[in-house]
């Protein structure tokens, strides 16, 4: 994510967490601004790394801040990963699906209704009561798919 692109998201959570009444911490905005910057699933530990080479910190202190910004839906967790990534739509709470690249990284967000409705019939008829109805599609990207096989 590039500088401008990045000021503008952070910007975009700042006035989000203030229309809901909640505060967007220095500490929360320097763990947004870690997930944001990385381009890629960031793991906890990667971020915690990266804030102790300005100051200390501890894995908990690092826990809320992403528990945080999952709740107000500034951010991801990618289960299969074990990584967090930044949330292209924060403005609304909605359910995700994400295609996840097995050859470079990639993530792509969707953000489909029918998907969801689907996985609410199913749950329903099963009895089941989905609390967060998230799916990730691991498989390969279209620019992936174009390169020649490795030997």
């Amino acid at each position: 994510m590039d500088e401008r692109t990045l000021e503008k998201a952070l910007a975009r959570a700042e006035a989000l967490c203030a229309e809901r009444g909640v505060r967007l911490t220095p500490q929360r905005r320097r763990v947004l601004e870690l997930v944001c910057r990385a381009g890629h699933p960031i793991g906890a530990y990667d971020i915690l790394s990266q804030i102790r080479e300005g100051a200390a910190a501890a894995p908990p202190t690092v826990y809320r801040a992403l528990d945080f910004l999952l709740e107000q839906g500034l951010v991801h967790k990618l289960e299969t990963l074990h990584a967090y990534i930044g949330c292209t739509h924060p403005e609304h709470p909605h359910s995700s699906q994400f295609l996840i690249c097995a050859d470079c990284g990639d993530v792509t967000e969707l953000e489909d209704e029918s998907i969801v409705g689907s996985l609410r019939t199913a749950a329903a008829e099963t009895g089941f009561k989905p609390s967060r109805p998230i799916v990730e599609v691991i498989g390969t990207c279209a620019n992936c798919a174009l390169k020649p096989p490795r030997k």
